[in-house]
């Protein structure tokens, strides 16, 4: 969890981030408050002036700061609304690329679905520090300046309004205390139904194939009287402080024009200053954007702690090395991985993977085939040992040369970008990756490794073939597998395929495989798989077993082994 001084300083960022705008709103907040605090002198000087019989320019002074008033609020909402999308629009790009820069094991600690809610909702609420802020302080001017105000015309009335305030700001204080734990409550409990939601509409015909949709639905809905706990909580705190400003500032008022009403009649007064005094009574207990200000602080701080949790994660760290001479040998030395509560994934993982060969990773479900598939191509860095490509770690390759190097297949693949193209051509070097003008719709290496995915026909089937956008192109299961084939075939040096032929038929496996084993330009390739028949078409087979390495071999030789042979045999199944 993120420390206060965490969300503080987060939050602190933020409000830099406002940039001009909120120094723009700053100036125009601070000129609005002096205008509002000289308009009740200038209005008791004009009434003074009346009485008395005489011309005045205070009249006209008097509306000049009204015109001023209007301007400076019009100059506030518009600089408050620009500073606040472009402090929000920041602290969202800050937390994306934070997300994507962490590893995978990290991001996976929180729910999607909870993470989009930081990434939303809290981010808006965060965004709008700045103005938070800068509407608090401009806020405290009135009250204080009223005090200030009244002393001068007679310091018996601003004593007055001063005991007042202090009460106001004990009540404030307690209601900053609470609404902060009911916020806070709020938004956690909130995410964690938004998490729950995405999960269950992700496997939604699961749940409408088991007939599960009530159980379901109360799932994910569990928590909602704890959210509605929390948000009643919320509404009733603010709504007993506005109640309690809303009975102290009249009290408060009326105790300043009592004072005032005595002070006029023992002489102490003019009418003038009366009425300025009694302006200055309503200015000062009217703490209502105090109260607004105080609340879009506790939600601005609440969100700030929420958003600054998934920040405090480190991120991977990268070197500047490009790939180093070699055909793709991948070594793993000492590997251990562990999960979150201490328990081993992988046990002292010692495995080479000669350049330009097939290894096929087997073993049974949860054993950890797919963790040593992540650590291979450094989607998450172990927990102690290394990898290396062709001898160099893979730490210290830059972002640029690991990409190009090592290309990751998976059994649901997401296909990212706008277009076909961009889906495929993603682990291309920017030069290669973007389609030429002109038309020809692809670049040559996306149209030759959708050929060696044998997808190319899909994609010309397609409305505008390697145009089409992604929201528009219907795939099945296995046309995305084999997309997401042919965007790791674009590496150069090693293939790591996580089940990634799961969902294709034998015959579009067989010819995938041949192009894998045959015309993958002497790639390496680690291929996860739970198909004897794959296995027995790689080179060498990693037997994993409980995190270990069991053993490493040819699959005939291995093929020996009873235990072996009972990873490829469903359970029940007495063969």
């Amino acid at each position: 969890m993120p420390t206060r001084d965490g969300a503080d300083r987060l939050l602190r960022r933020v409000v830099r981030d406002g940039g001009g705008w909120t120094v723009l709103l700053t100036v125009v907040a601070l000129v609005g408050a002096a205008a509002e605090l000289a308009l009740p002198a200038a209005l008791g000087l004009a009434v003074d002036a009346a009485v008395g019989g005489t011309a005045s320019w205070w009249p006209a002074v008097a509306c000049a700061l009204v015109a001023g008033l209007l301007v400076t609020d019009i100059l506030g909402d518009l600089a408050a609304g620009y500073g606040t999308a472009r402090a929000t629009l920041l602290l969202r790009r800050r937390l994306l690329r934070h997300l994507f820069a962490c590893d995978v094991r990290t991001v996976r600690r929180y729910p999607v679905g909870d993470l989009v809610g930081r990434l939303v909702g809290q981010s808006a609420d965060a965004g709008q520090a700045g103005t938070a802020v800068v509407f608090g302080v401009v806020a405290l001017v009135p009250p204080v300046g009223s005090v200030v105000a009244l002393i001068l015309i007679e310091p018996l009335l601003g004593i007055t309004l001063l005991g007042g305030l202090v009460v106001l700001a004990v009540l404030m204080r307690a209601f900053v205390s609470d609404a902060s734990a009911a916020v806070t409550g709020y938004q956690r409990v909130l995410g964690g139904i938004a998490g729950r939601l995405l999960e269950a509409l992700g496997g939604a015909r699961t749940i409408a194939a088991a007939a599960t949709v009530d159980p379901e639905r109360d799932r994910v809905l569990a928590a909602l009287p704890e959210l509605r706990r929390y948000g009643s909580l919320g509404w009733r705190l603010l709504a007993q402080a506005s109640a309690r400003t809303a009975a102290v500032g009249p009290l408060l008022q009326a105790a300043v024009i009592a004072v005032g009403g005595y002070a006029l009649t023992v002489g102490w007064l003019t009418p003038g200053q009366l009425v300025a005094a009694v302006q200055y009574a309503a200015l000062g207990a009217g703490l209502g954007a105090v109260l607004a200000t105080l609340h879009r602080l506790v939600r601005a701080r609440a969100a700030a702690s929420r958003i600054a949790e998934p920040l405090a994660r480190p991120t991977r760290r990268y070197g500047d090395e490009a790939l180093p001479p070699g055909r793709g040998e991948l070594r793993l030395r000492g590997v251990e991985v562990h999960r979150e509560d201490g328990r081993p994934l992988l046990r002292g993982v010692d495995l080479l993977v000669p350049a330009g060969s097939t290894l096929a990773v087997v073993g049974r479900s949860g054993v950890g085939k797919s963790t040593l598939a992540a650590v291979a191509g450094r989607l998450h860095d172990p927990d102690a040992g290394e990898v290396l490509l062709d001898g160099t770690p893979l730490p210290r390759l830059s972002p640029a040369a690991l990409r190009r190097g090592i290309g990751h297949a998976f059994d649901r693949p997401v296909l990212v970008g706008e277009t076909v193209h961009d889906a495929i051509g993603l682990a291309l070097p920017p030069e290669s990756a973007d389609p030429p003008a002109g038309a020809n719709p692809a670049t040559a290496p996306v149209l030759a490794v959708t050929r060696a995915a044998q997808v190319a026909d899909v994609v010309a089937r397609l409305p505008d073939g390697f145009r089409t956008p992604l929201s528009e192109a219907p795939f099945s299961g296995g046309e995305a597998q084999r997309l997401g084939l042919a965007r790791a075939f674009c590496a150069e040096r090693v293939l790591v395929l996580d089940d990634a032929m799961s969902s294709l038929d034998t015959a579009t496996e067989h010819r995938i495989s041949q192009a894998v084993a045959e015309g993958a330009e002497g790639r390496t390739r680690l291929v996860v798989t739970h198909r004897a028949a794959t296995a027995a078409a790689a080179d060498l087979v990693a037997w994993i077993d409980d995190g270990r390495v069991r053993a490493v071999g040819p699959h005939r030789r291995l093929w020996a082994d009873p235990d072996y042979r009972a990873i490829f045999t469903p359970a029940g199944d007495p063969r």
